[in-house]
């Protein structure tokens, strides 16, 4: 390795080790660490701009003003107080259903817009049962992984690895939904029993929630009508982004545009609702993250990891499978991603069937955002809610969670693709 390799991996692993310290506000650390890459030349400032992937800024920032609009009609509130009713106000009911809504509505938009959507009706609900919200939030970011991995417009990997691959809509739906609904399952198993002994509420607060009328919580009816309607047009415009050429970010921003002339609301409130610090800190991460890709360092462990494995499928699957997970745990998995599909296809063109190695890849790439807490968009985005709503939701305290239940998708996964594609 020579210098700027050595250079750029001390400055990662320094940003990480700081993040999970909590000494730091973990934006702050992400542009500093930023910062220093430039300072140093490892990423000069004009090659930043090609390290930032500024459409998944763009879905954060559109969908965030988007939903800034929605939610001053009460259709949120609205929502989780009809669940709640549902199913009679039981707060682990509560917590499977919003968990179960997650997963389907991450499958068919993408992870950031779901848990802006589910974030609020959680909130709402807590406070009605006087519940800490942070078990809520910490299985609907795992179910929102989970769920976001079945599609192919689930999560940005699968968008990349479908369009480089050739895979369909429908090649997703047969080979991850499968594996995904058995994950959901065993991962709801183990929450009854982390969480059920701790969810005990007082009866009258179970009463208090089945007495709520849901229509007083409407506080615009023009409002909300608009916000169910555009909620259906953004939907089907994220399934069909492929089709219409269109960019997540430019549906996502366009949605936002409209929302806001629409919706009549206070623009400037509207955009203090954004999470700037969510944002600055994946500005500072993706430069942190490109100065290992532009040093090559993502690119050696890549090449390492095609000949370590070469001529050994089975080993090849498991193993692209599980370092895909553990590093889209650390790092943000695009840029990974975006490093493997190139090496994939170089195989591929060399004659090796590279079909099961496709699907090793985007379910380790998916699933393995759920080891930490910034493995992926939608977990920063929720934590980021709670911390503001006085919930701090900590590194360590979300790992204790996140990594066991990531290392059991995994697991499943490698039976999975192994009993599929290496038998």
């Amino acid at each position: 390795m020579d210098i700027l390799q050595i250079a750029s991996l001390i400055i990662f692993i320094a940003v990480m080790a700081v993040i999970v310290s909590e000494k730091l506000h973990r934006s702050l650390v992400a542009l500093l660490g930023a910062a220093i890459v430039m300072v140093t030349g490892i990423v000069p400032f004009d090659d930043c701009l090609e390290h930032i992937d500024f459409n998944t800024l763009g879905v954060l920032i559109g969908m965030m003003l988007f939903v800034g609009v929605i939610k001053r009609s009460g259709l949120f509130e609205f929502i989780a107080i009809r669940a709640a009713k549902m199913v009679k106000g039981d707060p682990w009911k509560i917590m499977v259903a919003l968990a179960i809504i997650t997963a389907i509505l991450s499958a068919l938009l993408d992870n950031v817009t779901t848990v802006l959507l589910i974030g609020p009706m959680t909130l709402m609900i807590c406070r009605e049962l006087k519940l800490n919200p942070i078990p809520f939030f910490v299985t609907q970011i795992i179910a929102s992984n989970i769920g976001g991995t079945a599609t192919l417009i689930g999560d940005p990997p699968n968008i990349m690895i479908g369009s480089q691959a050739n895979l369909s809509f429908m090649d997703f739906l047969l080979v991850d939904a499968p594996i995904v609904i058995v994950i959901l399952a065993a991962t709801l198993l183990c929450f009854r029993f982390l969480y059920k002994s701790k969810l005990k509420v007082d009866p009258d607060d179970m009463q208090a929630i089945l007495e709520l009328d849901e229509k007083e919580a409407v506080s615009s009816k023009s409002l909300f009508i608009k916000s169910i309607i555009m909620i259906i047009v953004v939907a089907i415009a994220f399934g069909l982004h492929g089709v219409l050429h269109l960019e997540s970010s430019v549906i996502a921003i366009c949605a936002a545009g409209i929302m806001m002339l629409i919706g009549r609301q206070d623009i400037e409130e509207i955009v203090h609702d954004v999470e700037w610090s969510t944002i600055g800190f994946f500005v500072g991460l993706f430069i942190v993250v490109g100065g290992l890709v532009q040093t090559g360092v993502i690119d050696m462990f890549a090449q390492f990891l095609v000949n370590a494995t070469s001529g050994q499928e089975l080993l090849a699957i498991l193993a692209i499978l599980l370092a895909s997970a553990l590093l889209s745990a650390i790092l943000d998995n695009i840029p990974f991603v975006a490093t493997m599909i190139p090496v994939l296809l170089t195989m591929q063109s060399s004659g090796v069937d590279v079909t099961p190695l496709w699907w090793g890849l985007s379910l380790g790439a998916c699933l393995g955002g759920n080891g930490t807490l910034i493995g992926a968009s939608a977990n920063v985005v929720l934590s980021g809610i709670s911390n503001r709503e006085g919930f701090p939701l900590s590194f360590i305290g979300f790992m204790k969670v996140g990594a066991p239940m990531m290392l059991l998708s995994v697991v499943l996964s490698g039976i999975y693709l192994v009993l599929r594609f290496a038998i």
